[in-house]
């Protein structure tokens, strides 16, 4: 039994498409930040994706946990030349893309990014290996929504859809479990 602890990154404020571009994440919630340390299990791993917002979060409640490398593979979904750009002002260019990108997930892609499949497909990969390194262990993993919700939607079996119906909090704990043949969902967007 592997236990999952799903942590989303400090906010970044931005009120746009942020996904592969590297802003910092405001961790000036001590508070939370402590809760959430004191939340998750002592000995634990610690990994994070190598976009600074996860890996200073990952920082910030590390404590005396083991830190793994940050994994590039562990980024939020690449959201190509809809990047750092208002919702409204994609979906004023092309409403049919957007309405189809976010109605119906799976492989429709944003100019220049990925599909959500394509996101799944890379998150799994990095999720199997870390299982496979770290059977039995907790594995603490500071990344994204979107990363996420990738792994809410593997284990729960549900659609893509369904699973971007979940909110996921920054500074919040999504629990997941793998039992070897099996996955199991705690807690989704605990905030501690």
């Amino acid at each position: 039994m592997t236990r999952l602890h799903l942590v989303r990154h400090g906010p970044t404020h931005a009120k746009t498409m942020v996904g592969w571009s590297d802003l910092p994440a405001d961790l000036s919630d001590k508070a939370a930040i402590a809760r959430l340390h004191d939340h998750l299990p002592p000995n634990a791993v610690v990994i994070s994706s190598d976009l600074s917002r996860a890996a200073d979060t990952a920082s910030a409640i590390q404590g005396a946990r083991r830190r793994l490398p940050h994994h590039p593979d562990l980024r939020e979904i690449n959201f190509g030349t809809w990047e750092m750009r208002g919702f409204n002002e994609i979906e004023a260019e092309d409403p049919e893309l957007v309405f189809a990108y976010w109605d119906n997930p799976g492989d429709v892609r944003p100019p220049d990014g990925e599909s959500w499949n394509d996101v799944r497909a890379r998150v799994d990969a990095v999720i199997d290996g870390l299982i496979a390194d770290h059977t039995g262990r907790d594995l603490v993993i500071v990344a994204h929504f979107g990363v996420i919700l990738t792994q809410v939607q593997r284990a729960l079996a549900v659609d893509a859809q369904e699973a971007l119906s979940h909110r996921i909090d920054n500074l919040s704990v999504t629990d997941i479990t793998h039992h070897g043949n099996r996955w199991s969902v705690g807690r989704i967007n605990h905030c501690p």
